[in-house]
């Protein structure tokens, strides 16, 4: 097992990689926050859709939460504060958007799947929040 850990430690561990991994982690709240931003209108609906009232400061808090998050993780500048907001924001929109549990087979089967799938981005932006809150201990 130290073998296959010696192969590998040199093509995961550099710091570009990791880098790579939070850039794949934002992604979505990257290309989500240049959409609503670049199409208020859809913002606006989106947050209507949900029942999100007053919509359209909603809709802008949004596009700063997941596009600044985004950018402090990327950047390193606070990362573990933006990925805590992204991890708690991503908490609360997987309970509004994808209550799976109100609904029937086949939607059921696959907002269920987002909805787990979500919680894992959440585990991804606690374990950066913990690693960086770990480096600055050491």
């Amino acid at each position: 097992m130290n073998a296959l850990k010696a192969i590998a430690a040199p093509v995961i561990t550099p710091v570009f990689v990791r880098w790579i991994a939070m850039l794949g982690l934002c992604a979505a709240y990257l290309q989500g926050g240049v959409n609503k931003a670049t199409d208020w209108g859809a913002a606006i609906g989106e947050m209507n859709h949900f029942g999100l009232v007053p919509a359209a400061p909603l809709a802008a808090l949004v596009i700063i939460l997941e596009l600044g998050a985004s950018l402090m993780i990327l950047t390193g500048f606070y990362r573990w504060l933006g990925a805590l907001a992204l991890a708690g924001f991503t908490l609360m929109a997987t309970f509004i958007a994808n209550r799976y549990w109100e609904l029937v087979m086949p939607e059921r089967f696959m907002v269920a799947n987002g909805f787990y799938e979500h919680l894992g981005l959440v585990g991804g932006f606690l374990l950066i929040a913990w690693y960086d809150l770990q480096e600055d201990e050491r």
